[in-house]
C-alpha cells in the first residue's frame, strides 16, 4: 500500500456489527465526500483479513491480501495520516479458531493453530497467529495519546432523554473482590533508564540449578523510558479465587470474574483458566488425566471443555454435580446457559463492571433473575476503581444521568504505553527460580523470585508519549476550565515515576494549581461527587484506567460508551478517529442474521466524521472539506434531536434507518449553508430527492426485515450478499449511486 495508493481518508474494515453497518454507511460518505474532491476508501485491518494477510504463500492470487494493519503502522507516524477506526475483534483463542475454520470452509488453504507445535514450521505458524491474537491492532495504529468525550450533542440528548438507572440499596451484597497481595500491582518494580541504560534490554530466568533460558533479548528501550516488571503468584491466585468461590457461596451472591482477555491476551487468558479450573476443581482433580488426553485447555473456557467432554458421560455428570454445588454463576446469556467462564472474550472488564454498577449492583444468574454479585478481579491494581464506586452508590444511590456532569479523558497510551504494551514481554514460568531484567549496559533493573506457574511481565512506557500526554492535558484543562485530576498513585511503583514526569512539567508551564494528583481510589470518589454536582471533570490516566473510564462514566452518564468521541491526536502530526465500543457487537449480529434488524448505533461514527473532515480541512487546506465535517455535525444533531437512531425490535428502524436520516440532514445542511455556492447546489437536489422519497426508502428498509439472512459468513462475510442486506432500499441506492 504505497502513498500514491493512498485515499485522503482511512476508513477501517473491522468486524461484526461495525462492518455490518460500514456496508450501509459507507457509500453515503463516499457519495457526500467527492463532492469536496475528497477521497475515502478502506484498508482491512479485521481478524479475517490479518489471518489471510498472514499467509499468503498459502493462498491464491485472488485470495491474497496486502497487510494493511502493516501499512497503518507505517501510515499514522506521517503527519497527513486521517484515519477513522471501528472497534475491530481483540480475538480470544477460541474466536481465532472460529475464524480459521469459516476461512477454511470458504476455501482458504489455512493451518489450524497448533497449540503444542512440535517442529519448526508448526512454530512458525504459531508465532504468526499469536502477533493477530488479543489486541493486535491498537497498539499499532495508536502512535497518539487519547482525547475521549462525549460530544456536546450527544451529552445534552442524553441529559435531556436520561436512560434507566438501577436502583442502589445500603444494603446491597454486591462487592469487589480482589487478591491485594503477591498480585501484578503488589510486586510491581519500577525504574526511568538513563541514557546508559537505553538500548536492547534481555530478560533471564535462572532455575535453582543455575541453569539460565532467556526469555526475551532485543527488548528496545530508550533512554528516560519507565520500565516496570512485576509477577503474580499462581500459588496465591488459586488460594484467593477457592476462598471468593465459597465466599460466594456463603454470602448467597453469584460469582463472577472480571478480566479482560482479549487486551491482556497472554496474561489474563491464564489467569481465566485459574478461574475455570478453580470452579470445576473436584472434576479437575478426578478426570485430569482424561481431560488433558481430549485436547482441554481451561484457558479457552468452558464452553470448549464441555464440547470435548459430550462424549464423557461420567465427566458431564461429575460437572454437573460440582456446578450445583458450587454458588451460582453470573451469565453472559442466561437463555442459553452461557456463563462467565465459557468464553474468555465474553466477559470483558471495562464492558461487564459498568453494565453490572448502572443496573444498581445486579447481574443476571442462571435462573433467569438479578442478583447481588461478588466481582472477583484478581489483580488489585485498578480493582479498587470498581470498589469505590460500588461503595459510593450504596452511600448515596444512583447517578442521576439528566443532571449529572460529564468526565472527559486523556489517556497515555501511545508506542505501547503500560501494560497493554506487555504482551511480548509476559510468560508464564515453567520452573521456580529467578528472574530477572538487564539493561543494554548489563545494570540490573529488575529481579523477582518466582515459582512454576507464576505469571511474569515486564511493561514500558517512553518519555515522548509521557511528555506529550501531559501536554494534551494541560491543552484539555484550558481548553474546559474544569476539574483535572492525574490518576497516579504515589505509592505505586510506576505511578510514582509518571510523577516525576508530571511535576516537574506542571510546574515550568505555570499550571500546577490548576491540577490535582491522586491515587484511583480517591480519584473515582471526587470525579463521582463532581459529576454529580454536574460538573465536570477530566481524567488524565494511564493505558488501562483510560480503557476502563471511558466505559465507566459514559455508561453511566449516557447508557452507553459507543456514543463517546475519540481523537487520538498522534504524536507525528496525523488523527485518528476512533468510534467507540464494541462490545454489543455480536450480539447485533446475531439479531440481524435472526430477523434482519440491525440495532447498532452508528452515532460514533457520525462524530468520528465530522471531526476527520475538520481536521482533513487544516490539513490540505481544503475548506469544503471543513463545510462538509461542520454540516455533518448538524447531521449529527438531527439523528438526536429527531430521535433517528435505532430502535430495538424487528419492524422498527434501525441502523440503515438512521443512515438514511444522517445523509438526509447532512444534505440538507450543505443545501442551507452560504459560504461555498457550488456545494449548496451540489446538494440541494440530492436534499430533495432524499425528502420527496422519504416513504418509500423506509417502507423499503421496514419491509426487508423479519426474516433470516445469509451473509455468507460471520468473520469474512460476502461483500455481494452484505452490500445486499445492508442496502435493502433500492430507491435509496439509486439517489446515492
Amino acid at each position: 500500500m504505497s502513498d500514491s495508493q493512498m485515499p485522503d481518508i482511512i476508513y477501517t474494515k473491522v468486524d461484526e456489527a461495525p462492518e455490518l453497518a460500514s456496508a450501509s454507511f459507507l457509500p453515503i460518505i463516499q457519495r457526500f465526500a467527492r463532492a469536496a474532491g475528497v477521497s475515502v476508501d478502506t484498508r482491512d485491518i479485521s481478524l479475517a483479513g490479518r489471518i489471510i494477510a498472514a499467509f499468503p504463500e498459502r493462498l491464491t492470487e485472488a485470495q491474497r491480501q496486502d497487510d494493511d494493519l502493516a501499512a497503518l503502522g507505517e501510515l499514522v507516524k506521517k503527519p497527513d495520516a486521517n484515519v477513522i477506526k471501528l472497534p475491530n475483534i481483540s480475538a480470544s483463542a477460541p474466536q481465532l479458531d472460529a475464524a480459521i475454520k469459516e476461512l477454511q470452509g470458504q476455501g482458504y488453504d489455512l493451518p489450524d493453530y497448533p497449540y503444542k507445535p512440535a517442529t519448526d514450521e508448526e512454530r512458525d505458524i504459531q508465532k504468526r497467529y499469536d502477533a493477530i491474537k488479543g489486541s493486535a491492532v491498537n497498539p499499532v495504529l495508536r502512535e497518539g495519546n487519547s482525547d475521549r468525550r462525549a460530544a456536546e450533542a450527544v451529552k445534552k440528548f442524553a441529559q435531556a432523554n436520561p436512560h434507566s438507572m438501577g436502583k442502589w440499596e445500603s444494603d446491597s451484597k454486591t462487592r469487589v473482590a480482589t487478591m491485594g497481595k503477591d498480585d501484578f500491582r503488589s510486586n510491581e518494580r519500577s525504574v526511568t533508564l538513563s541514557d546508559a541504560q537505553a538500548g536492547k534490554a534481555r530478560i533471564v530466568h535462572t532455575a535453582p540449578d543455575g541453569t539460565e533460558t532467556v526469555l526475551k533479548e532485543g527488548v528496545d528501550l530508550p533512554a528516560g523510558t519507565v520500565v516496570d516488571a512485576t509477577f503474580m503468584s499462581a500459588k496465591a491466585l488459586d488460594t484467593f479465587l477457592e476462598r471468593e468461590i465459597e465466599a460466594s457461596r456463603n454470602e448467597g451472591v453469584l460469582f463472577s470474574l472480571h478480566m479482560k482477555a482479549t487486551m491482556m491476551k497472554v496474561s489474563d487468558p491464564i489467569i481465566f483458566g485459574h478461574a475455570v479450573r478453580a470452579y470445576l476443581k473436584p472434576v479437575f482433580e478426578k478426570h485430569g488425566d482424561t481431560l488433558a488426553e481430549l485436547g482441554v485447555n481451561p484457558n479457552s473456557g468452558l464452553g470448549t471443555l464441555l464440547q470435548k467432554v459430550k462424549d464423557q458421560p461420567q465427566i458431564v455428570a461429575d460437572i454437573d454435580a460440582c456446578m450445583a454445588e458450587r454458588p451460582p454463576m453470573y451469565m453472559v446469556d442466561s437463555g442459553k446457559g452461557i456463563t462467565n467462564l465459557h468464553v474468555p472474550s465474553d466477559v470483558i472488564i471495562d464492558a461487564s463492571m459498568p453494565a453490572l454498577i448502572r443496573a444498581g449492583g445486579k447481574g443476571w444468574g442462571p435462573d433467569d433473575a438479578k442478583h447481588d454479585t461478588n466481582c472477583v478481579i484478581p489483580d488489585s491494581s485498578y480493582a479498587g476503581v470498581y470498589d469505590e464506586t460500588i461503595k459510593y452508590f450504596k452511600e448515596t444511590g444512583a447517578l442521576d444521568p439528566a443532571t449529572s456532569g460529564a468526565v472527559q479523558n486523556i489517556g497515555l497510551m501511545a508506542q505501547k504505553a503500560e501494560e497493554y504494551g506487555s504482551h511480548p514481554t509476559t510468560f508464564e514460568i515453567p520452573k521456580d527460580g529467578t528472574v530477572k531484567m538487564y539493561a543494554a549496559n548489563g545494570d540490573l533493573l529488575h529481579e523477582h523470585a518466582v515459582e512454576a506457574g507464576d505469571i511474569w511481565r515486564a511493561a514500558s512506557a517512553r518519555r515522548a508519549p509521557i511528555e506529550d500526554w501531559v501536554k494534551l492535558a494541560i491543552e484539555r484543562q484550558k481548553a474546559e476550565g474544569c476539574e483535572a485530576i492525574f490518576w497516579l498513585d504515589e505509592d505505586r511503583a510506576h505511578d510514582a515515576e509518571l510523577i516525576g514526569f508530571v511535576k516537574p512539567i506542571l510546574e515550568r508551564e505555570g499550571v500546577s494549581d490548576r491540577f490535582k494528583i491522586m491515587s484511583p481510589e480517591k480519584a473515582t470518589r471526587q470525579t463521582l461527587e463532581t459529576i454529580r454536582k454536574g460538573e465536570n471533570s477530566i481524567a488524565i490516566t494511564g493505558n488501562v484506567l483510560r480503557d476502563y473510564l471511558t466505559d465507566l462514566f459514559p455508561i453511566l452518564e449516557l447508557g452507553t460508551s459507543a456514543k463517546m468521541l475519540s481523537i487520538v491526536k498522534l504524536m507525528n502530526g496525523g488523527g485518528l478517529f476512533e468510534t467507540g465500543a464494541g462490545g454489543t457487537a455480536p450480539k447485533h449480529v446475531q439479531d440481524l442474521v435472526a430477523t434482519n434488524h440491525l440495532r447498532w448505533d452508528s452515532l460514533g461514527e457520525f462524530c468520528a466524521l465530522a471531526e476527520s473532515l475538520k481536521f482533513m480541512a487544516d490539513q490540505k487546506n481544503n475548506e469544503k472539506a471543513r463545510l462538509l465535517g461542520r454540516a455533518a455535525e448538524k447531521a449529527t444533531q438531527g439523528v438526536l434531536d429527531n430521535d433517528r437512531s435505532p430502535q430495538r425490535k424487528p419492524g422498527q428502524p434501525d441502523n440503515r434507518h438512521s443512515h438514511y436520516w444522517f445523509g438526509r440532514y447532512w444534505a440538507e445542511a450543505l443545501a442551507a449553508q452560504t459560504e461555498d455556492a457550488d456545494l449548496a447546489a451540489e446538494f440541494a437536489p440530492l436534499a430533495k430527492a432524499l425528502a420527496e422519497n422519504e416513504e418509500k426508502i423506509v417502507a423499503e428498509m421496514i419491509e426487508a426485515q423479519g426474516t433470516k439472512v445469509d451473509l455468507g459468513g460471520y468473520y469474512h462475510p460476502d461483500p455481494e450478499k452484505l452490500a445486499a442486506v445492508m442496502r435493502s432500499s433500492l430507491t435509496l441506492n439509486a439517489i446515492i449511486g
